[in-house]
């Protein structure tokens, strides 16, 4: 069997293990998704070897998502981490196999500290399975490994599920792009949410008048360099030429002598205020397969123009 043939059947076998552990899904992981809901502490998530890296994974993407929480190694917290742990805790415990022996020996200290327990593993008859508030099945039919022994198929549905529960969490928080940007601050994704239009639209904005010839029109275009003039009688905006309004008035018109820019400009063009979010104006030039937007103060006086390659400054 070829490499590609072993890759694609690694796929498919995983996929299919995810499909049943989705069919799987039933009254356990809505009562999971409400024991987080409801607890006023943390989510401490704890496995050992991969099912500690799969459960690092679930513990990031759970606090970035709005679900204070964090991992602990079940060895550190058997040797003090434990003090890590309060009453008002949930501890996500992993294990596939539901009898790991750091993992398993962690639930006296838990039911301890009143501590309520949501056990993620292949065998719900297990040790660990029996002993905690409620289970999450994540069993698998076989590993994608050859000797179906290497933990493959089974950390995929172990990582599914955790983020099953981020997203069902995220829905039940009414968790928004700017709350997600407050706990990314520092990343690219974060600096776009918290960007505002007015940190990056072009303040410089070629301006004609109603009855400039398009010679005039064409020469503020091409000096503005961004691919469209304002129209503005009175202080307000009457309407937006672009490179393309331009070409339409070409192929509608024998020639352009005798045209005005209140002849070819588009009229009511898209505008934005200045306070929005940048990734909202984003959303709207997408949608309007539109490349820029008027951007307006709160008496819808002209104030710059946003272009969507402004992403760019962003980084």
């Amino acid at each position: 069997m070829s490499s590609i043939e072993v890759g694609r059947r690694v796929f498919e076998v995983q996929a299919s293990a995810l499909q049943s552990a989705a069919s799987r899904l039933g009254e356990s992981f809505d009562q999971a998704v409400g024991m987080i809901l409801d607890t006023p502490g943390r989510v401490i998530v704890s496995g050992m070897g991969k099912s500690g890296i799969i459960g690092n994974k679930i513990a990031a993407t759970l606090a970035s998502t709005g679900t204070p929480s964090f991992a602990v190694h079940p060895a550190e917290a058997y040797h003090g981490d434990l003090g890590m742990f309060t009453r008002q805790d949930v501890a996500i415990l992993i294990s596939y196999s539901g009898e790991t022996e750091e993992v398993i020996r962690l639930i006296p200290s838990l039911r301890h500290f009143a501590i309520k327990t949501i056990a993620v593993v292949g065998n719900p008859r297990s040790t660990l399975g029996r002993n905690a508030d409620l289970v999450l099945d994540v069993s698998v039919e076989r590993e994608a490994c050859p000797n179906n022994l290497a933990p493959t198929t089974s950390t995929t549905v172990t990582l599914a599920m955790g983020d099953a529960l981020a997203v069902a969490l995220i829905e039940q928080r009414n968790f928004q792009p700017q709350d997600f940007a407050a706990f990314h601050p520092g990343g690219s994704l974060g600096r776009r949410l918290l960007t505002r239009v007015k940190d990056v639209m072009h303040a410089e904005v070629p301006i004609c008048c109603p009855s400039d010839c398009i010679k005039e029109v064409i020469m503020k275009i091409t000096m503005g360099e961004l691919g469209l003039a304002v129209v503005v009688e009175k202080g307000l905006i009457s309407g937006v030429i672009t490179d393309g309004d331009l070409r339409r008035a070409l192929f509608n018109h024998d020639g352009l002598d005798g045209l005005t820019a209140s002849s070819v400009m588009t009229r009511k063009p898209l505008t934005i205020s200045e306070t929005e979010m940048f990734s909202d104006a984003e959303n709207i030039m997408l949608k309007a397969s539109v490349t820029a937007l008027l951007v307006v103060d709160a008496n819808s006086a002209l104030k710059g123009v946003l272009k969507l390659q402004d992403a760019n400054k962003i980084g």
